[in-house]
């Protein structure tokens, strides 16, 4: 098995192990999900880079990286649940509007292509970077306030951008960067791609 496979199963270990720690040792736990959460950040950037060095970043691996990361930040959510209950019940109907959002986003991409999404769009990079640094305020100071309301509306904007970009596309693809750049594949112009979009 090639490294970057390797890095993205790493990264899908990593998810139940932050759950069952968090269970186990509620608050005790934080700073070890924190930790791995990290870990699971530079498994996710290295997989990336390494494929493209090696040339091997094919449609396989996007989905397969992309799948991980949702199972991974899902956890890294539920993690933050079991240790700090009362910041997520907070914003409780923001994360709903977020999950129902996600289950959307996927079950348009598999009502219309048959296959799950995997845009990896530039609001999503964005959505993903102000995960990272609500997840961190959580953990690391216990703190969500406005961090994670604006983390919450961010990315339902994302989301949506998702939705528009798997209603415009003709036919599947991944590493699409805007739902403007769905509009531009389905009236045939071409575009380049940015580099660190595959990240």
């Amino acid at each position: 098995m090639s490294i970057p496979y390797l890095l993205i199963l790493f990264r899908f270990l990593l998810a139940p192990i932050v759950v069952s720690m968090s269970f186990l040792m509620r608050e005790q736990a934080a700073y070890w999900v924190l930790s791995f959460m990290f870990l699971g950040l530079l498994s996710d950037i290295f997989d990336g880079i390494i494929a493209r060095k090696m040339k091997i970043d094919t449609e396989k691996m996007r989905r397969m990286d992309s799948q991980t990361d949702l199972i991974f930040w899902l956890c890294i959510a539920w993690s933050c649940y079991l240790i700090y209950p009362h910041l997520i019940k907070d914003n409780l109907f923001g994360i709903i509007a977020l999950l129902v959002m996600e289950a959307t986003c996927y079950a348009t991409s598999l009502l219309k292509f048959g296959k799950e999404t995997c845009t990896h769009a530039f609001l999503s990079k964005m959505w993903g970077l102000t995960l990272l640094i609500t997840f961190t305020s959580m953990l690391g100071f216990g703190y969500g306030g406005w961090i994670l309301k604006f983390c919450i509306v961010l990315g339902l904007i994302s989301q949506f951008d998702v939705i528009l970009i798997i209603l415009f596309l003709p036919k599947w693809a991944h590493d699409i960067p805007s739902f403007y750049h769905a509009i531009l594949i389905r009236k045939g112009i071409t575009f380049k791609k940015s580099k660190y979009l595959n990240s």
